[in-house]
């Protein structure tokens, strides 16, 4: 019998292994109920962090920058993330602790839509505090669940998660556009965000409880280390993984120019409704939902760089589309045909970039990832918010940075250009997978979820 890490028992009495097949059965369905959940938060109340900047009268570069500029306190946090594990002597405790901080952000910004009014620095601060607790649980939790679910076990098990997540994070997502909507035409806004704001807080507060109910076989692992900040930009320089982050952060740096700056356009230049607002980021989230499956067929037959190549032209018209056509029509073409696009890069990125780290050194280059990674969504964030305020954030002022925003992306394709074959084991193809959010589907780029790194044992 295979124990959660994967290893064969083969010396345990009956009554031991019924025991720790009761105890794996309740972790996979307290990991279900915790994907629930956080899918729940992220749906109700992350969504809608800069609409409510909107709405509680902050400027729309506010609202941009909500949801970019605080990312950087998460990759920041990360940092800290193998020693705070290494000092609590366990993943589970750092994860919970982290995931009750981030429960209690939604505590002031409650207050604050019942009180009407919050200053930019204060939104933001929060914005840093509720991403800094969030994407610091990311490479703990990737090793521990990685020592609970058998490698046999994974592949169906993290699909199932996925899904469950998904209808989470969509389910609060249209709960929130659907009270938003109601409660905009009786002046009732922020009241309506005083409510999502409390379900969020307490979806994340259940997903730590969840999250505490898990059992913890191996809390330290014997083979984690760090790699020195020397050998990563060695790797950075020559490896082919090394090549392909290059162009993976080229790309969301460019992305990002525009991506922080759809919600405030559709909203304050446009004058599109909630309803209207929800209507464009689910048509994107189902598209994106449905494609995953096909793209994962498509990378068995054509491999995983292939793959990426597709994607990677594929998203170059996107932000530029806007330039065409601002009709909800042609909007609603873009953002379906967009999200097809998305995931077939994001399902190949994810393939790609897993297969070129190391196994023990897997958590040290996630948390240096997420750090870059943040840095680029920042950088290009600042860049498109400081070309906006030098064009007094006009209608052409937000076209032109949609448009520059193509051109990026173009432009980073000589990078890919640089990344050689990445062998991909073919059983693993069309496996990974991870959460969609709704404010990135076909408009953003994906910040590197929380799910399992590798689902077969190398040994």
């Amino acid at each position: 019998m295979l124990s959660p890490n994967g290893a064969t028992e083969s010396s345990s009495s009956p009554a031991r292994r019924e025991k720790r097949s009761e105890t794996l059965r309740r972790d996979l369905k307290v990991s279900l109920y915790d994907s629930a959940a956080f899918g729940g938060m992220v749906g109700a109340g992350e969504t809608y962090f800069p609409a409510f900047a909107l709405a509680v009268g902050l400027s729309e570069m506010a609202s941009g920058m909500v949801s970019s500029v605080p990312l950087i306190a998460g990759g920041v946090m990360q940092l800290a993330s193998p020693l705070a594990v290494s000092l609590l002597r366990s993943h589970r405790k750092w994860v919970v602790i982290c995931a009750v901080l981030q429960a209690l952000t939604f505590v002031p910004l409650l207050i604050a839509a019942l009180m009407g009014s919050i200053t930019t620095t204060v939104l933001l601060v929060i914005a840093a505090v509720y991403w800094g607790a969030g994407l610091a649980t990311g490479p703990a939790w990737n090793t521990w669940i990685g020592t609970i679910v058998p490698h046999t076990l994974r592949p169906r098990f993290f699909a199932r998660r996925t899904r469950v997540s998904q209808a989470g994070v969509f389910a609060g997502f249209m709960v929130g556009g659907i009270l938003l909507q109601y409660a905009s035409g009786r002046d009732r806004e922020l009241l309506a965000f005083a409510v999502l704001f409390g379900v969020a807080g307490v979806c994340r507060f259940v997903s730590a409880w969840t999250l505490q109910l898990h059992s913890e076989p191996v809390p330290l692992p014997a083979n984690m280390r760090q790699i020195p900040w020397r050998r990563v930009r060695h790797h950075l320089h020559t490896s082919s993984g090394g090549r392909l982050l290059v162009y993976l952060v080229a790309v969301q740096a460019a992305v990002q120019m525009a991506g922080p700056f759809f919600t405030p356009f559709m909203l304050r230049k446009l004058n599109f409704t909630y309803g209207e607002l929800v209507a464009l980021f689910s048509m994107a989230f189902l598209a994106k939902v449905m494609a995953l499956p096909m793209w994962g067929r498509m990378a068995k037959r054509i491999g995983a760089r292939q793959l990426l190549w597709i994607g990677g032209i594929g998203i170059v018209p996107l932000s530029a589309g806007w330039l065409v056509s601002t009709n909800f029509v042609w909007l609603s073409v873009l953002q379906i045909s967009g999200s097809v696009a998305w995931a077939a890069y994001e399902l190949a990125f994810f393939l790609l970039f897993f297969e070129s780290i190391a196994e023990d050194e897997r958590t040290s280059v996630l948390t240096i990832y997420n750090l870059l990674n943040t840095a680029a969504w920042v950088g290009g964030s600042l860049i498109g918010g400081i070309l906006l305020i030098s064009l007094e954030s006009s209608i052409n002022g937000y076209l032109l940075v949609f448009g520059l925003s193509s051109v990026g992306r173009l432009l980073a394709l000589l990078l890919l250009a640089r990344v050689p074959s990445i062998v991909v084991d073919s059983d693993e193809m069309g496996v990974r997978t991870y959460s969609v959010r709704p404010g990135g589907s076909g408009m953003g780029a994906p910040v590197l979820p929380s799910l399992p790194d590798r689902f077969h044992d190398q040994g």
